[in-house]
């Protein structure tokens, strides 16, 4: 299978259906799947392994105690951290293959000393400013493509 080069980070997340969803999205795309901390969910749970449908097998997926853990691994890589805190689109973006696509949790974000220490590159996915946030499958799909679509990093 073609691999897209980029890595998808979620930092703690939350729901089990989301990162099935996001595990799925992988699988499609040939990118990697990262947990990061403490997940809020087993990664045995059925709605897990429903939104993911029979694509668990055809993705890369590790896990990371932490973003420093994760950080000493791959210190090279260029980093995007997408958050609803940041003033750059994520158009604004040149994303490089081989990238981590950074994500925090659904009702907490990515912790706001990471977000803070890494501005430069922190971006935001453009949408009305009297609405909170999008779902977090749905901002990754978002951005993957983004990345896809500047690097040219997958054939259809």
């Amino acid at each position: 299978m073609q691999n897209s080069g980029f890595k998808i980070v979620l930092n703690e997340p939350e729901i089990p259906q989301n990162t099935g969803n996001i595990a799925r999205l992988c699988a499609c795309t040939g990118s990697d799947l990262f947990l990061v901390g403490k997940l809020g969910f087993s990664l045995s749970e059925k709605y897990v392994k429903r939104a993911g449908l029979d694509y668990w097998d055809d993705v890369n997926i590790r896990r990371f105690q932490s973003l420093e853990e994760l950080f000493e691994e791959f210190p090279n890589e260029e980093k995007y951290f997408l958050t609803t805190k940041a003033k750059q689109s994520h158009f604004e973006a040149k994303f490089k293959k081989g990238s981590l696509l950074i994500f925090g949790s659904e009702t907490r974000g990515l912790p706001i000393d990471v977000i803070m220490s890494n501005y430069d590159n922190a971006f935001r996915i453009p949408m009305l400013p009297e609405q909170r946030s999008l779902n977090l499958s749905n901002s990754v799909a978002i951005v993957l493509y983004e990345a896809i679509r500047q690097t040219g990093n997958i054939e259809y």
